[in-house]
């Protein structure tokens, strides 16, 4: 592995993902690989024995792997970094309010939508197997989120001392903290190379996320 991604959700990781794989570190894992990726029957029988608290080779998880941001890896983050300690450490990270917004608008109305029966059939993107409903329920929702999500305050707290312990845990030396709109610098940085002369990536926004599962765009 040659980058282990440890922020949570929303906090541009389609985005990294995108320029992980620019700067060499691809091909990187994502919950999308879980929904559309090629093998993701493969993945998704790991994840479920994760959800259910099984033990796993992560050598194997990983298997043709070389990098993995966003949810559900970053669930199992001290797991997955003390699975590979020669790997460098990234803190994705963006402000709480922004975040916490994102969350709501995007992944939580997908899960309402989809528990209500009102997701799109016609939409723009393969739904979740109903096994990936099982892994998200349990590592985010019930896992980090504790089953407190609609509890502002709680998250907040929880939020800044997951990043706290991220970094009281993992060396200095491992670590590299990208703030979302930090661009390529401090990933180039991270991996010795050399930054694209290309812009960044910005993908995956509110709307863009919502459309792909037919839900209707925010003002």
């Amino acid at each position: 592995m040659k980058v282990i991604g440890v922020g949570f959700g929303r906090t541009g990781t389609m985005s990294l993902k995108q320029a992980l794989a620019d700067l060499g570190a691809g091909p990187c894992f994502h919950m999308i690989d879980l929904i559309t990726g090629e093998n993701r029957a493969r993945d998704l029988a790991y994840w479920v024995r994760i959800a259910d608290g099984e033990p796993v080779d992560w050598n194997e998880v990983f298997d043709g792997w070389e990098s993995t941001v966003d949810w559900p890896a970053a669930s199992l983050w001290r797991e997955i970094a003390d699975a590979f300690p020669d790997a460098p450490v990234l803190l994705n990270v963006r402000d709480f309010d922004g975040w916490y917004r994102s969350v709501e608008n995007t992944i939580l109305a997908v899960k309402l939508a989809a528990r209500a029966g009102e997701l799109a059939q016609d939409a723009n993107r393969e739904q979740p197997a109903p096994e990936l409903w099982g892994v998200i329920e349990k590592l985010i929702w019930e896992g980090d989120f504790q089953g407190r999500f609609e509890d502002r305050a709680w998250v907040r707290r929880m939020y800044d001392e997951r990043i706290e312990e991220i970094r009281s845990t993992i060396p200095a030396e491992r670590l590299t903290i990208w703030n979302l709109g930090d661009g390529w610098g401090p990933l180039a940085a991270m991996l010795g190379v050399a930054e694209p002369a290309h812009d960044f990536p910005r993908l995956h926004d509110t709307n863009e996320f919502r459309a792909e599962f037919g839900l209707p765009a925010l003002a």
